[in-house]
C-alpha cells in the first residue's frame, strides 16, 4: 500500500468512525431515555435529525431502540469497508461486506463502551462538577451495563467493582465474538 493510500484509509477510517458514532451515541441516547434537553443530546439530535427523520417515517423504533439509527451505522461500516478494499484494489462480496459491516459495528460499540466504563470510572475518582453535561449523560449510558453487575456484585469497603468487571466482560466478548466474526467476514469478502 502507498503513502497515500495509507493516509486515505486512516481519513476514511476516521471519518466513518465519527459519523458512526453520532448515530450509535443517538441510539443509546434514545434508548436510556437520556436528558433531551442536555446540551451532548442537544448536538446529537441536531446531526442526525436531517438523516433519522425520513428514515424513521418508515423503520420505526423498536420498543427504545431506533432501528434507522441502527441501519445507519451499519451501512456506514459497510460502505467504509468496501471503500478500504477498493482502496487495496480488491472487491469485496455482498455477503462478506454485510457480515464485515455487522462486525465491525459490534466492535465499535464494544470500544465505545470500553472508553465510557473506563470515563466513568475515572469521573468517580476525581471532583467532577455534577451539572456538566458529560457527567449525567455517561451515568445513564454506562448504568444498563452496570446495574445487574452492581446487584451481583458486593462493593468491599464501599468500593465499586462492576466497571472493572464490565470492562473485562467486554474484553472477552470482543476476543471470544467479535474477532471470529471479523475473520469470517475478511475470508468470505475475499
Amino acid at each position: 500500500m502507498t503513502y497515500l493510500a495509507r493516509a486515505l484509509a486512516i481519513l476514511i477510517e476516521f471519518a466513518f468512525s465519527a459519523a458512526v458514532a453520532l448515530f450509535v451515541l443517538r441510539l443509546l441516547a434514545e434508548a436510556v431515555r437520556a436528558d433531551f434537553y442536555n446540551p451532548i443530546c442537544q448536538f446529537l439530535y441536531r446531526t442526525t435529525n436531517p438523516v433519522l427523520t425520513p428514515l424513521k417515517r418508515v423503520i420505526p423504533n423498536w420498543r427504545r431502540i431506533s432501528l434507522a439509527a441502527l441501519l445507519i451505522a451499519w451501512l456506514l461500516e459497510i460502505i467504509k469497508n468496501v471503500l478500504l478494499y477498493t482502496l487495496l484494489g480488491l472487491w469485496t462480496s455482498v455477503t462478506g461486506a454485510l457480515l464485515l459491516g455487522f462486525a465491525d459495528l459490534l466492535d465499535f460499540l464494544a470500544v465505545l463502551y470500553l472508553i465510557m466504563l473506563f470515563a466513568w470510572a475515572l469521573l468517580s475518582w476525581v471532583s467532577v462538577d455534577a451539572r456538566h453535561p458529560l457527567v449525567p449523560l455517561l451515568g445513564k449510558l454506562v448504568d444498563p451495563v452496570l446495574r445487574p453487575l452492581r446487584r451481583l456484585l458486593p462493593a468491599p469497603g464501599g468500593l465499586d467493582l462492576s466497571p472493572l468487571v464490565a470492562i473485562v466482560v467486554i474484553l472477552v466478548l470482543r476476543v471470544l465474538v467479535v474477532a471470529p466474526l471479523l475473520d469470517l467476514g475478511h475470508r468470505i469478502a475475499l
